[in-house]
C-alpha cells in the first residue's frame, strides 16, 4: 500500500467519501430564483454507521457461496439463522423458538418462530432452511463451505455426487417444525447453526432470479436490515428492515458500507470522523502506526482463535514435495517478523490449532535455517531438479500487512534458503478465487474459527475437495483420525484424536502457520453494542452511534 498521503489528497478523498455517503437535502427556490438549503427533520435524526468492507468489494452476498468475513457481515447484517449470538457473546435461538435433541444425540428438532418474515413480507418457514441446506450441497451450486453441513446425514454423498439430495437428512415437518437428522453426534452443531451457510434462503427468489444476490431489488433477507443500494466497488448501504421479527432491538436506521482498500486513507478518514470505527474488520492499521498507536494505548485487541500462514498448492511442483516444503516454514524467522509487523507480543505460530482451542499446545516444529537448506537440497534432489524453479508467493492487496508479511518473508527465504522469491499482490476478489481455482503456487493463508472446536481447523483437509482446502493436500490416515474425532464421545480421547491428525498436518506442511492472529482496532466511544463474536464476524443489530 502507499504511504499516507499528503494532506491535499486525503482533503479530497474525506469530501468525495462525505458527499458520496451523505443524504442530499430537499432544497427550495426564493423569489430570486435561488436555491435555500431546507432542513430534514427525520433524516437529521437518522442513526447512521459509516463503516468499511476490509479488503474492498464484497465478493458475494449469496450466504451459500460466501468465505470471506466481509461478505459474511453482509450477509449476517440482512439474514438471520435458526440461532444468532447475544449481546453476551453466547449462541441463542433466533428463527428457532425452541429445539429438542433426541437421547442419541442425532436427531435435532426446531420449533420456528411464527411471526418471522422475510424482507419482502412473505413468511419465514421451515421449508426456507431445507431448500436452503441442500441448495448448498448441491455440488452445482459450487459452496465453498457446503462441509459445513456434512455432520448431516446423507449431506456429503450429495454434495460429492455419491448420494440423492433426497437421502440428506433435513426436513420440513410443517411450515414451523424442522427436522435435523446427523451422521454422529456433534455437540457443536446448535451453535453451527448461526453460520451463514445454514441460513435460510427465499427459494422463489433465488430460482427466479440467477443474479439475485448482486441487486437490492431482488435482496430477499429476514434478518435487522435490507440492502437499499450497492454501487459496485463504490458504496453498499442497509438500511432497517421494517419486517424483521425483532425490530424493536434494532436502532441504527442505515449502516453505510464504503468500500477504500488503502489502509492510510481509510485512516485519515477515520481520524475525520468520516468512519466510525478505525482498524480491524474496517481496514487493517497502518503497519508504520502500529507501534505509535499502541504506545499512545490506542489499540484495542480482540482476543480471536485464528492462525496466519503460507499455504502450499501441493498439486504444482516444487511444492508437491514434503521436504520443499518443510524447508520453506522451517527458514521463517517468526518472532521478529511478527513483531515488526503485525504488533509486538503477538505469539508466533509452531501449530495450525490455536493455543485457545486447548488441543495441545504443542509446538510440533522447529525453525532451522540450516535444516531448511538440506530439506530443500534433499527435496530438490527428489524432484530430479538442482535448482529452484521459478515460483512466487501470492497475496491479497485488500490488507496492506499482508505485502508487508510478503516482503519480509521474501527476505528471509533469501537469507535463509538461498532462493530469490518472487511476490504478487492481487485484488482480494482475484487472489482468493486463484486459491480456490488452485491457480497459485503458494500463498498467504489466513484462517479463523467459525464455531468453538478443533476440527474446525482440521477438518478442511480432510479432503483434497472441499472448497476451503486452499493446498489441495489430502492424506489416507489423516482423514481417517478426522472421521474416527465425528464417532468418538468421550472428549479427552477425541481429542488425542486429532492431536493426532494435527501431527500428521504439521509433519507433512501443507500449510505453514506463521502467527497467532489478534483483532487490533481502535476504540470510538461514539459507536456501542457492536458485537465482535467470539469466532468472528460481527453483527450489527444492537450497535448504536452517538453523533
Amino acid at each position: 500500500m502507499k504511504k499516507r498521503m499528503g494532506a491535499l489528497l486525503a482533503s479530497f478523498l474525506i469530501f468525495q467519501l462525505v458527499t458520496g455517503c451523505s443524504t442530499a437535502q430537499p432544497t427550495a427556490t426564493d423569489n430570486k430564483g435561488t436555491e435555500a438549503p431546507k432542513t430534514d427533520t427525520a433524516k437529521a435524526k437518522e442513526m447512521v454507521l459509516n463503516w468499511n468492507a476490509d479488503g474492498g468489494e464484497p465478493p458475494t452476498a449469496d450466504p451459500g457461496l460466501a468465505s470471506d468475513g466481509t461478505s459474511f457481515d453482509v450477509i449476517t447484517a440482512c439474514f438471520e439463522g435458526l440461532t444468532r449470538y447475544g449481546t453476551d457473546g453466547k449462541i441463542a435461538g433466533a428463527m428457532a423458538e425452541t429445539y429438542s435433541v433426541s437421547p442419541d444425540m442425532l436427531t435435532y428438532t426446531f420449533q420456528l418462530k411464527k411471526d418471522a418474515l422475510w424482507s419482502n413480507g412473505d413468511p419465514v418457514t421451515a421449508h426456507d432452511f431445507e431448500f436452503a441446506w441442500k441448495r448448498n450441497l448441491d455440488p452445482q451450486t459450487g459452496s465453498e463451505y457446503a462441509y459445513m453441513l456434512y455432520f448431516i446425514k446423507g449431506a456429503e454423498e450429495f454434495n460429492t455426487g455419491k448420494g440423492s439430495k433426497d437421502d440428506v437428512g433435513v426436513k420440513a415437518i410443517d411450515d414451523h417444525t424442522l427436522e435435523v437428522k446427523l451422521n454422529s453426534p456433534a455437540p457443536f452443531f446448535y451453535e453451527l447453526t448461526a453460520f451463514p451457510t445454514l441460513f435460510p434462503l427465499h427459494k422463489k427468489t433465488v430460482e427466479t432470479n440467477p443474479a439475485w444476490a448482486a441487486s437490492p431489488e431482488n435482496y430477499i433477507g429476514n434478518g435487522p436490515f435490507k440492502m437499499e443500494t450497492w454501487e459496485h466497488k463504490n458504496k453498499l448501504v442497509l438500511v432497517k428492515n421494517d419486517n424483521y421479527h425483532d425490530k424493536g432491538a434494532v436502532k441504527l436506521d442505515k449502516i453505510v458500507w464504503s468500500m477504500i482498500t488503502d489502509t492510510n486513507t481509510a485512516q485519515a478518514l477515520f481520524d475525520s470522523g468520516d468512519l466510525d470505527w478505525g482498524g480491524h474488520p474496517t481496514y487493517t492499521l497502518p503497519v508504520d502506526l502500529l507501534q505509535s498507536l499502541h504506545d499512545e494505548g490506542k489499540i484495542v485487541l480482540d482476543p480471536y482463535p485464528n492462525t496466519v500462514a503460507v499455504t502450499f498448492n501441493t498439486t504444482k511442483p516444487p511444492f508437491t514435495n514434503k521436504k520443499v516444503r518443510q524447508a520453506f516454514s522451517y527458514a521463517i524467522e517468526r518472532q521478529p517478523l511478527v513483531d515488526g509487523i503485525v504488533m509486538p507480543g503477538v505469539p508466533a505460530a509452531y501449530a495450525w490449532v490455536p493455543p485457545s482451542m486447548k488441543l495441545s499446545g504443542n509446538d510440533y516444529f522447529q525453525e532451522d535455517s540450516a535444516k531448511a537448506k538440506q530439506l530443500l537440497a534433499e527435496g530438490l534432489k527428489e524432484l530430479g531438479l538442482t535448482t529452484m524453479p521459478e515460483f512466487t508467493f501470492s497475496y491479497g492487496t485488500g490488507d496492506d500487512r499482508q505485502k508487508k508479511l510478503a516482503e519480509a518473508l521474501q527476505d528471509q527465504w533469501k537469507k535463509n534458503l538461498g532462493v530469490e522469491v518472487k511476490i504478487s499482490g492481487l485484488e482480494e476478489k482475484v487472489f482468493l478465487q486463484n486459491k480456490r481455482s488452485k491457480n497459485y503456487q503458494f500463498a498467504y493463508r489466513n484462517w479463523g474459527a467459525d464455531f468453538n472446536d478443533p476440527i474446525n481447523f482440521l477438518e478442511i483437509f480432510k479432503d483434497k475437495t472441499v472448497g476451503t482446502n486452499d493446498a489441495a493436500w489430502e492424506n489416507e490416515q489423516y482423514r481417517k483420525l478426522i472421521v474416527d474425532s465425528y464417532l468418538e464421545l468421550d472428549t479427552a480421547k477425541r481429542n488425542a484424536i486429532m492431536q493426532q491428525a494435527e501431527q500428521i498436518l504439521m509433519d507433512e506442511m501443507p500449510i505453514a502457520p506463521i502467527y497467532y492472529g489478534v483483532r487490533p482496532y481502535i476504540q470510538n466511544d461514539k459507536v456501542k453494542g457492536l458485537l465482535l463474536n467470539p469466532f468472528g464476524g460481527r453483527d450489527f443489530k444492537y450497535t448504536t452511534v452517538e453523533k
